[in-house]
């Protein structure tokens, strides 16, 4: 079983590198996911790493790193709308205040901590 879908799945792969390798923009792919990893090991992860390093020591660590982990997901699915330059090429694409919007949902995710915290303690 193992066997086939090993199989099943450098087949897949073959035919996908077949399907994507006569794209022009193929090098620019390239370069952003070299972009992506070198951004993850050079600033994500030590910033990750130094967060856990501040709360390990506090009581409800669990509440405080989920929480943490969570903003930094909406961070990240957030910033490439934000940083976007020049205007989206359809007009109501992105029609939303995505700034706001991303400051209410922290906000939310921050307020949910709090409220756990303070039940966690209250038990």
């Amino acid at each position: 079983m193992r066997i086939t879908l090993g199989a099943a799945g450098v087949a897949l792969i073959t035919v996908g590198l077949f399907l994507l390798l006569p794209l022009p923009g193929l090098w620019g792919v390239v370069v952003g996911f070299a972009g992506a990893i070198a951004l993850h090991d050079v600033v994500i992860g030590p910033l990750v790493l130094l967060a856990g390093l501040l709360v390990a020591r506090l009581p409800d660590r669990a509440v405080v790193r989920g929480a943490l982990i969570t903003m930094g997901a909406l961070v990240l699915i957030t910033v490439p709308v934000l940083l976007r330059p020049g205007p989206p090429p359809n007009p109501t694409l992105l029609a939303q205040p995505y700034g706001l919007n991303l400051l209410i949902c922290l906000v939310a995710v921050a307020v949910v901590a709090v409220v756990l915290v303070l039940v966690r303690r209250r038990r």
